[in-house]
């Protein structure tokens, strides 16, 4: 059984650190790795970091990993409005996997308020910044020893 854990993440979020800050924090999106990687390192999982701007990339990486992978982090970005292709791809991803935003997406813009693809997401962890991917790597675990 594979012990890799998926870290996928859409447009924009390779600039974090310094693309609104008051928004998204000060965490880079390595900092963010790291510390996924420090917490499903106990169940001896290691982290595939994948960070694309282009959807199709993204829909890419979730094909040739699906097997390979024991779940999923998942952070659309503004892909979650209308990333219909992510949302296929998703679909026919056999594991479990989780959706996480850094900012509380309710709190913004309207249109902000619709994830295409958090229906079927595993669960959904938003507005807790950059530990709100630790929470999700957390929600992973749990939701893969429940699969067993």
């Amino acid at each position: 059984m594979s012990t890799t854990m998926l870290l996928l993440n859409g447009p924009n979020l390779g600039i974090l650190g310094r693309r609104e800050p008051e928004i998204y924090g000060t965490d880079t999106l390595a900092d963010i790795e790291k510390a996924v990687a420090e917490e499903v390192s106990g169940r001896g999982w290691d982290v595939r970091s994948i960070q694309h701007d282009s959807e199709g990339d993204l829909v890419r990486a979730i094909h040739e990993h699906s097997l390979s992978s024991v779940g999923a982090v998942v952070n659309p970005g503004a892909l979650m409005i209308a990333g219909w292709s992510l949302r296929d791809a998703l679909a026919a991803y056999p594991r479990p996997w989780v959706e996480v935003h850094l900012s509380n997406v309710w709190a913004r813009e309207q249109f902000r308020h619709e994830s295409v693809i958090a229906p079927l997401a595993g669960g959904v962890v938003v507005g807790l910044g950059a530990f709100g991917y630790r929470l999700a790597a957390q929600a992973l675990m749990h939701l893969t020893a429940a699969d067993r």
